[in-house]
This record gives C-alpha cells, sequence and structure tokens, in this order.
C-alpha cells in the first residue's frame, strides 16, 4: 500500500493551475539563479536554484554567441558531478520534507525546469513542473490584484498620525496591513531595522493578500489611509485610485493619547528592536534613525524647525544614556506632530471630508467597524 501511495505522488502532472498552488500555499522550489530570485519571487517560494549567478551567465553568453544546443552543453559540463549531485540533494530533501507535494518553477518553465525534473527522476523521486514558471505565476498575480480591487468595495481607515489606526486594523481580518507589507510603517519615521521587500515581492505578497481575502468571501475591505509610497514601496497605480475614492472612517483621539501612542511605538519599542540588533552601543544606532528621518523632511520643516528638532533629539538621547529615562522623547514627539504631522495631515483631510461617514474615537471606531457584518473582532 506504501508503494503504491508513493508512486501515485510520482506521477503527479505538471500544471498550470495557478490559483491552486497559490491560495493552498503548495511548497514551491524557484530553480532561478539567487539574483533573479532577489529581485523577486513567488511568495512562500524556496530558492534552489539549478545554475549559480555565474553559471547562468556565462551559458546565457554562450546562447548568445553559439546557439541553443552549445549553451545547453555547457550548462552540463559546469553542473555535473559533485555539484550536480548536491542541487539534486537539496532537491530531494526538500520533496520529503514537504510529503512530496512540491513544484518545481524556473521563469518560463522551461529547459530549467525539464533538465531538473529528470535529474530528479534518475534519482527515484518526481516532482511536477508549474507550467509558464515564475512569468506566468507573475502575470496572473497581477491579473488577480487588478481584477479584485476593480469589483471589491474598499473603506479606509483615517486619522492624525498617532491614533493608533494600525493597532485597530489588525484586529479585523478582513482587513489587509500595507504597512507590514511593505515592512515600514509609511510615515517620514516609519522606516523598520530591517530592509523593505523588493517592489516585485511587495506587489506579489499584495496580490496574494487580496486573492486570500476574495476567496474568504468579504464583501468589502478595511485600509488604511496611505499615500502612494509606503517607504520606498509604492502602492499599484489602481489600487491607489480605489482607495482615493473611498469612504473614510476617521479616528479622532486626543493630543495626549497620539503622543503616547507614538511615544511607544517610536521610542519603547523601537529601543527594544535596536537593543535587539545591535549588541555594541544600540542608543547610537537609534540615534542615526531619528536624526536620519529629521533630515529627510528638513524642507518641509524649515530650517529654524528641523534646528529645533535636532536639538529636541538630542536633549532625548541624552536623558536615554544619563538616567536610562525614554520620557524626554516625548518633548520631540510633540514638537513634530505640530510642525509636521498634523499640518500635514490637515491639508490631506480637505480633500477627504466629503468621503467621511464616520467619526470616533479608537473605542467607538471599533464598535462601528463590529457592526458591519463582513468584520469579526
Amino acid at each position: 500500500m506504501k508503494k503504491e501511495n508513493i508512486k501515485h505522488k510520482k506521477q503527479r502532472p505538471n500544471t498550470n493551475d495557478y490559483q491552486n498552488i497559490l491560495l493552498s500555499g503548495s511548497p514551491l522550489i524557484d530553480l532561478r539563479s539567487p539574483s533573479e530570485f532577489q529581485k523577486g519571487a513567488i511568495p512562500g517560494s524556496t530558492n534552489l536554484p539549478l545554475m549559480s549567478d555565474e553559471e547562468r551567465r556565462l551559458v546565457g553568453l554562450c546562447y548568445k554567441q553559439k546557439g541553443q544546443q552549445q549553451a545547453i552543453e555547457l550548462g552540463h559540463q559546469l553542473v555535473q558531478g559533485e555539484t550536480q549531485q548536491q542541487r539534486v540533494s537539496a532537491w530531494k530533501q526538500f520533496a520529503q520534507a514537504h510529503d512530496q507535494d512540491a513544484y518545481f518553477y524556473c521563469f518560463r518553465g522551461g529547459l530549467r525546469s525539464r533538465i531538473s525534473q529528470q535529474w530528479l527522476a534518475e534519482q527515484g523521486n518526481h516532482l511536477p513542473i508549474i507550467e509558464g514558471g515564475y512569468k506566468a505565476l507573475r502575470r496572473f498575480l497581477i491579473d488577480q490584484s487588478q481584477a479584485i480591487v476593480a469589483k471589491l468595495p474598499i473603506y479606509i481607515l483615517g486619522g492624525y498620525t498617532g491614533t493608533a489606526k494600525t493597532r485597530l486594523l489588525q484586529n479585523f481580518d478582513s482587513a489587509i496591513d500595507l504597512e507590514k507589507l511593505a515592512n515600514h510603517r509609511g510615515s517620514s519615521f516609519g522606516k523598520m531595522i530591517s530592509p523593505q521587500p523588493t517592489q516585485i515581492d511587495f506587489e506579489n505578497q499584495l496580490a496574494l493578500k487580496l486573492m486570500q481575502h476574495q476567496a474568504a468571501d468579504y464583501p468589502f475591505l478595511l485600509l488604511e489611509d496611505e499615500g502612494r509610497l509606503i517607504g520606498s514601496r509604492a502602492l499599484p497605480l489602481d489600487l491607489k485610485q480605489k482607495m482615493e475614492q473611498a469612504e473614510v472612517i476617521m479616528i479622532e483621539e486626543s493630543l495626549d493619547f497620539r503622543i503616547n501612542q507614538i511615544y511607544k511605538d517610536y521610542v519603547v519599542e523601537l529601543n527594544l528592536l535596536f537593543n535587539q540588533s545591535y549588541k555594541q552601543d544600540p542608543i547610537t544606532h537609534y540615534e542615526t534613525f531619528l536624526v536620519e528621518a529629521t533630515n529627510k523632511i528638513k524642507k518641509r520643516l524649515g530650517g529654524e524647525d528641523h534646528k529645533k528638532m535636532l536639538y529636541l533629539i538630542d536633549a532625548g538621547i541624552r536623558s536615554q544614556r544619563q538616567a536610562n529615562d525614554l520620557t524626554k522623547h516625548k518633548d520631540w514627539i510633540v514638537y513634530l506632530l505640530k510642525k509636521y504631522y498634523d499640518p500635514m495631515y490637515q491639508f490631506q483631510l480637505k480633500k477627504k471630508q466629503e468621503k467621511i461617514i464616520f467619526k470616533g474615537d479608537y473605542g467607538q471606531v471599533q464598535q462601528y467597524l463590529c457592526q458591519l457584518k463582513s468584520f469579526e473582532v
């Protein structure tokens, strides 16, 4: 019985059922070179390349100069013996770790996939190929994203900086956290310690989230109010345009609430992250982060306000070093809200007034959202 099951699994056919592959979270082996993978990949895939970047470069050069057959022969010369065995062993281990349910894909589902499939079969294992490869999967994700955005009603969660929009958003299953996908808090001070995903990876992850949202059959989507750019990652233009036309639900909170929320996010929690990430002098790294963020908005602040911000940041850092007291950082938070964030959002808010359908504090907005049938806290 066991052998019959294995035989059946070995005979899984190649597939172009992209929707099922993506929504089921099928384990995927990306056969492309490391540099191709780093530019963008399918969410959840693992890079176990057939060729290294240098091997791919040499084969590509040969293809241009001497044609496909010569390039294939060179590829076999470069990837043979122990090198070939190491790569096949990695695929085999991956397949076995995922109960033989994995798939291969290369760029177009062509030669690299077929060679890898053949070599693995010679070792007694079989993995099917995703037809069309990464190119087809990427095209499918883009098309799905555009189709879902076109027909899905969207509500925007708005509010001044520090009203805990992201925290509230994360309480609802039918929301998508764009800032989490972009690994950036969206503001001038929103850079995270770890890098942002590539633009392609951001788009791919967002498209998959939209597909999952549609599969869950939520009648509408809740998103946080964002600009076109979240850090250096750009929202798809069709999504941004849809967001600009969407109705807005506003959180309104006191200045003290907002100061304490920003203090928690950008001082207390961020210092914990810096302490975990930098073993030597994390406070200096934190100070650099604050100064660089302030310098980015120098033109908007103006010369005097920029100098004042740097002075207040320095005072906060000194208090942190000398007395292990973080509360002095609240001074620059207050100044930043009054001189930068609030005037900027007041300007943006003028364009949204007619789209606002509800205003309330954090608890009232949460209650309002809970009354909508598609939301569950």
